[in-house]
């Protein structure tokens, strides 16, 4: 699949490919990107091997939290 310049999935995988991660928050103020789990999928569906990694934490609240890291398998 060939993507514009300009798409959100394009942006993504250029990230991908310059050997940097990303998150669902860098995803958002970089790229106004709201579903990065959206991107990735369709980026591993076009063949792309992509590793996620989940990150758990604990909130001030006390309550846990998770999200998701994902790198390009090199």
């Amino acid at each position: 699949m060939t993507h514009s310049a300009d798409s959100q999935i394009s942006l993504v995988l250029n990230h991908l490919q310059s050997g940097k991660s990303i998150t669902p928050l860098e995803a958002l103020s970089q790229y106004g990107c709201y579903r990065l789990g959206a991107v990735i999928f369709n980026l591993k569906a076009e063949g792309h091997e992509i590793k996620t990694e989940v990150v758990h934490y604990k909130k001030e609240n006390g309550k846990r939290g998770r999200y998701a890291v994902y790198r390009l398998e090199i």
